[in-house]
């Protein structure tokens, strides 16, 4: 597997990509928002539902509690145009998006869940059992709501980014390259030596560290272009990967 195997395209400059990031477009509506930036938010939404799942069944909600309100929130959010607070130096989704949730919990859920279960209402394609089976498995330490949801952005974040090269590597034919080279993503390289993993492609060491360089390298570039979608501006990028990694050490 050389060099030349590896997946490659060809990217735009940030500042080019900023001016179609999803969140950076749904700021950008201003007051009347378009079909265009209704569409980037419910994709943004649909991504990163699970945060918020998990940080309303760690305030103490049952399942079917949670998914109805994880659900109402959403349905409010998508018809009320609550982006429309949002101030410009503060824009940063992940911000946004759990104030903007306690806010809904304290003022109006009760009125929300009054009305028939699901009557007219927006919803987003989740799936709130797999996510019930996935906060099963959360530890029942002592984390608070709040770096229940940090932590699981961090994760639902860096999943998004996995995928999105596993699809570059699928698209190349070479999905199983990817899935052999990506537990060096993490820099822990016991479960395989370059060696061992050589010779299971059929390639050189020196390749196969060629390769996972490259792959870091992609996973970085990609994680950037991910956090993008997620703020309103190239500055906050660096900021996002501080809090995103803290999260995770927490």
């Amino acid at each position: 597997m050389s060099e030349s195997e590896q997946p490659t395209a060809s990217f735009p400059s940030d500042r080019r990509r900023f001016a179609t990031t999803r969140w950076s477009l749904v700021l950008a509506a201003g007051r009347e928002s378009s079909a265009e930036s209704e569409a980037a938010l419910a994709t943004l939404c649909e991504t990163y539902w699970y945060p918020l799942y998990a940080y309303v069944r760690r305030q103490g909600y049952d399942s079917a509690e949670a998914q109805d309100l994880t659900q109402g929130f959403f349905a409010r959010l998508l018809e009320k145009k609550y982006v429309q607070q949002v101030q410009r130096e503060r824009g940063r989704f992940r911000s946004f998006l759990l104030a903007s949730l306690k806010h809904y919990i304290i003022n109006e859920w009760d009125r929300s869940r009054a009305a028939k279960r699901g009557g007219g209402r927006k919803h987003l394609r989740v799936d709130f059992k797999a996510g019930e089976s996935r906060y099963r498995l959360e530890p029942a330490g002592v984390e608070t709501p709040e770096s229940v949801f940090e932590k699981q952005w961090a994760l639902a974040l860096l999943e998004q980014v996995q995928e999105a090269l596993r699809d570059e590597f699928r698209d190349a034919g070479k999905e199983d390259h990817f899935d052999r080279l990506s537990v060096y993503l993490t820099g822990e390289t016991r479960s395989a030596s370059y060696r061992e993993l050589a010779a299971e492609l059929g390639t050189t060491e020196g390749a196969v560290k060629v390769a996972v360089h490259r792959l870091r390298k992609r996973f970085r570039s990609r994680l950037r272009e991910e956090i993008a979608q997620t703020v309103s501006s190239e500055a906050d990028i660096d900021d996002e990967i501080r809090a995103l990694f803290d999260a995770l050490r927490s």
